[in-house]
């Protein structure tokens, strides 16, 4: 029998990797392909705001000093990570991310109520429910909906932590399990790390999602962990310490890895991960338009012993793997989207 070719060998890993129903690992390039900005965008954005009227000598001088981080090239992140905000600056961050990103959101739903095949993703839940497995785990930073969407879009139920309905408490139990006729329906569950664009608390940190609304309510503030050093300590109180909980449940149960449009830049969401493709060979997938630097070095670092990651080439792809760390391309297919991604390994949709 003919030796396998290094392309042959990536597709049969890959759908490997899917036959395991791997817990899904979504960043902002998976809904940068679908019109939601960037990190960039929204640095830009923020950057063209005037402060509000009202704010203190010494907030107007932190503000002042983070904009002067971004124009000397710092990203997000760092700009934010550099001064320390107070409660009402951190909130004003939340409101201007969540006015800026909405549109976009909506747009991305009204784009899959006009065609329910819009989203790759929604394929992908439907073909990983080929199983016998009730239960998807999706884990992902971004603040927006499409996850959500896409399983709407093929008829599965979603729980990302809050009950159902126009006015959505936090569910009692972090692993609820909707039942019909006595058979537990299959659903997604999406562990949001960050927040999300419908989700809010008001004065006295009273938590509740609210998926209607285009404006936040008054006397409420976006329940959503920006850039910055205040993500850390917002993240060991509710909803987000017992999402994290549920996101590292889920990460170490995994029997593969798929990671879309995901960056490797967040300690919150990846420590797990890493962990489990080190010590335990957990089989990991990466399919991006650019792996960042922090992907690369720990693809190549020797502590993931078993991946294939593919990202955009002129022309087509270029293919890393485990047993080729150095990469071979692929030209003329663009299997970093994940719509021919799946095509190579589950088939072209009819």
């Amino acid at each position: 029998m003919a030796a396998k070719t290094p392309i042959e060998s990536a597709i049969l890993f890959a759908q490997a990797a899917l036959s395991s129903t791997p817990v899904i690992i979504l960043g902002s390039g998976a809904s940068a392909a679908h019109g939601v900005p960037g990190m960039v965008s929204l640095a830009k954005h923020l950057a063209s705001l005037s402060p509000p009227v009202g704010w203190t000598i010494a907030e107007n001088n932190e503000w002042n000093a983070f904009l002067s981080n971004l124009d000397n090239g710092e990203d997000l992140e760092t700009a934010l990570g550099a001064v320390r905000p107070t409660r009402r600056q951190n909130e004003f961050v939340a409101e201007a991310t969540r006015t800026f990103l909405f549109p976009s959101d909506r747009d991305a739903l009204v784009s899959l109520i006009a065609d329910r095949r819009h989203l790759p993703l929604s394929r992908l839940y439907k073909h990983l429910f080929t199983s016998t497995h009730k239960t998807l785990h999706v884990v992902t930073p971004n603040y927006d909906r499409l996850a959500e969407y896409a399983a709407d879009a093929v008829e599965f139920a979603v729980f990302t932590g809050f009950n159902h309905g126009h006015l959505q408490l936090r569910a009692k139990e972090s692993d609820a399990r909707l039942v019909t006729n006595g058979q537990q329906v299959r659903t997604v569950k999406v562990w949001k790390v960050h927040g999300s664009l419908d989700w809010f608390h008001d004065a006295a940190d009273r938590i509740i999602a609210l998926p209607q609304m285009e404006h936040t309510p008054a006397g409420f503030a976006p329940l959503m962990i920006t850039p910055g050093v205040e993500k850390y300590r917002l993240a060991h109180g509710e909803p987000f310490r017992t999402i994290f909980t549920c996101s590292d449940t889920a990460l170490e149960g995994a029997r593969s890895y798929l990671c879309v449009g995901y960056g490797f830049n967040d300690e919150h969401l990846q420590t797990k991960l890493v962990e489990r493709c080190d010590t335990d060979s957990v089989p990991l997938v990466v399919v991006t338009q650019s792996l960042t630097d922090m992907a690369k070095a720990f693809l190549k670092g020797g502590k993931c012993r078993k991946y294939l990651a593919i990202e955009a080439a002129d022309p087509g792809s270029r293919f890393y793997t485990h047993e080729h760390p150095d990469g071979f391309d692929v030209p003329d297919w663009e299997a970093w989207q994940l719509a021919a991604f799946l095509d190579m390994t589950i088939g072209a949709q009819a």
